[in-house]
């Protein structure tokens, strides 16, 4: 999103202003307590800074989102104008890795301007801000010494329940503006944008409203602003694990993109295939709906399934005529191959047994273990499914891509045999809900199907039999006339033997 589209640049513009608005009453409010807002600006600023100037083997990772309690601070303590601006400072200073960066610090700053303000018009309306003003403390920012401790004792709980709305106010109002730019900047659909972003931020910003209201209760209590900046420390200790958890899953995803690259590398006409394997089977694990935890780990498995073939000799990987008995047999120890690679890597966990067993059959005529039905892991059998399904609709060196519609029609007809049924209707639901949109590595790939067509061309393909599949003589095969016939079953699979014919019924599939 390097060069924002118009639309993006209004709705920025629009936001802007809706923040200049939001802020411009404490300007002119002659009792706008300045002495906190400088206060709390600063701290915010200096947090922000912290992130931003710590060095590059300390610093949080991008994405690890913003340092919200003193905003939220403020939202407890100051009118919501103030507040308001509160929030601009460190807003403005935070890190920006894409382009355009000044008009994401822009963005950024507006959007927090107006959520501080509409959460500090929940927390008035709903009598936050009296409770919090407690007898004897006097203007915010005032350190009130002549407060009795035991007031704040008693009234601590009854802060509670507008500082929680105030929270998820705010949480509500950052989710809806980055829904929408997300909406006008990249064309999302903005409901399942905000859905997804609502998701995430919730918990995090509502234990950043109650370090706020942590620190402003100390604010204001006998003890003072010392005892309020003391709240940040804790906090910020939990942002430093939370930061290096982040760290730990981007050298993870590091060492996923460099097996993927490497299996690329040698195998020039698998290009992609891993990423598009992950994809499909991250499909087929939503439709069964697995925990989005699992979901990862069967997303991981899809996209490292074929990394043993880094133990494959290249010539074989390349080779453009049909394979011999004993090639096929080298070929097919890559499951076990990988499984040695990265048994050594903890985070992959259940990832592994679906990299070691994803061509197993479920008649028990797979590899390399000739496992069958509920004894193959169901990882592995959801990689099974979104293996073969790649392999049919992309081009190899032994093979062109074939329809969408042929390769669900053809899994269709294998399922009980080769594949596990409940896998090929969750590939076939998600295909014909949402359509497929593959990782596209080139135009020979490139296959997007509407969710529509998808569910005509499982359907008609259904009816069909194996007659689609068959070779040119099929109505949905007949639109590939420069593919040779090949046996019913054959699809995208390795021609074996010696240039003769293949044996009966072959499963589809890569090799």
């Amino acid at each position: 999103m390097r060069a924002l589209p118009p639309t993006a640049r209004a709705y920025v513009l629009a936001a802007v202003l809706a923040a200049a608005a939001c802020a411009a009453p404490a300007l002119t409010d002659p009792a706008t307590p300045w002495t906190a807002v400088v206060l709390l600006a600063a701290l915010y600023l200096g947090c922000e800074l912290v992130r931003v100037l710590a060095p590059t083997d300390r610093r949080a990772p991008d994405g690890l989102g913003c340092f919200f309690p003193v905003v939220m601070a403020a939202v407890f303590l100051l009118p919501p104008a103030a507040a308001a601006l509160v929030a601009v400072p460190g807003a403005l200073a935070q890190t920006v890795v894409q382009r355009p960066a000044g008009v994401r610090r822009v963005w950024h700053a507006a959007q927090q301007a107006i959520a501080a303000h509409l959460a500090g018009r929940v927390h008035g309306l709903l009598g936050g801000r009296a409770a919090t003003a407690a007898p004897g403390s006097g203007a915010p920012g005032a350190t009130g010494h002549g407060a009795d401790p035991t007031l704040w004792v008693t009234g601590f709980p009854s802060v509670l329940l507008p500082a929680a709305a105030a929270a998820v106010a705010f949480c509500l109002v950052l989710t809806a503006l980055d829904g929408g730019i997300l909406a006008a900047a990249e064309g999302r659909p903005a409901a399942d944008a905000r859905h997804g972003l609502l998701t995430r931020s919730l918990a995090p910003h509502c234990v950043h409203g109650l370090a706020g209201l942590m620190m402003a209760v100390m604010w204001r209590s006998p003890y003072g602003i010392p005892a309020a900046l003391l709240v940040l420390l804790p906090m910020y200790v939990s942002c430093w694990v939370f930061a290096q958890y982040h760290r730990e899953r981007a050298a993870h995803r590091a060492t996923i993109r460099a097996l993927v690259q490497a299996v690329d590398i040698k195998d020039r006409y698998t290009r992609g295939h891993s990423e598009r394997v992950g994809q499909a089977s991250a499909m087929i694990a939503r439709e069964l709906g697995m925990a989005d935890d699992r979901l990862e780990v069967v997303r991981i498995a899809g996209i490292l399934h074929d990394v043993g073939k880094l133990g494959v000799p290249t010539r074989l990987l390349r080779k453009d005529g049909p394979l011999t008995p004993e090639e096929r047999r080298v070929i097919e120890l890559h499951p076990e191959y990988g499984h040695e690679m990265v048994r050594g890597i903890g985070f992959l966990g259940e990832a592994r047994s679906a990299i070691l067993h994803h061509h197993e059959r479920v008649d028990g005529s797979g590899y390399p273990y000739g496992l069958s039905g509920e004894q193959i892991p169901v990882l592995a059998r959801v990689v099974a499914v979104a293996d073969s399904f790649d392999a049919m609709t992309s081009t190899r060196s032994y093979s062109r891509a074939r329809p969408v519609q042929v390769a669900l029609t053809e899994l269709e007809r294998c399922a009980g045999a080769q594949f596990d049924p409940a896998m090929v209707r969750a590939l076939v639901t998600a295909i014909g809900r949402h359509g497929w949109h593959p990782v596209v590595t080139s135009d020979d790939d490139l296959q997007v199907i509407g969710a529509g067509a998808a569910t005509a061309g499982a359907a008609t393909g259904g009816a069909a039999g194996g007659t689609a599949a068959a070779g040119p003589a099929g109505t949905a095969a007949a639109a590939l006339p420069a593919v040779p016939a090949q046996p019913p079953g054959l699809a995208a699979d390795r021609p074996r033997g010696g240039g003769g014919a293949a044996p009966e019924r072959p499963a589809p599939g890569s090799r």
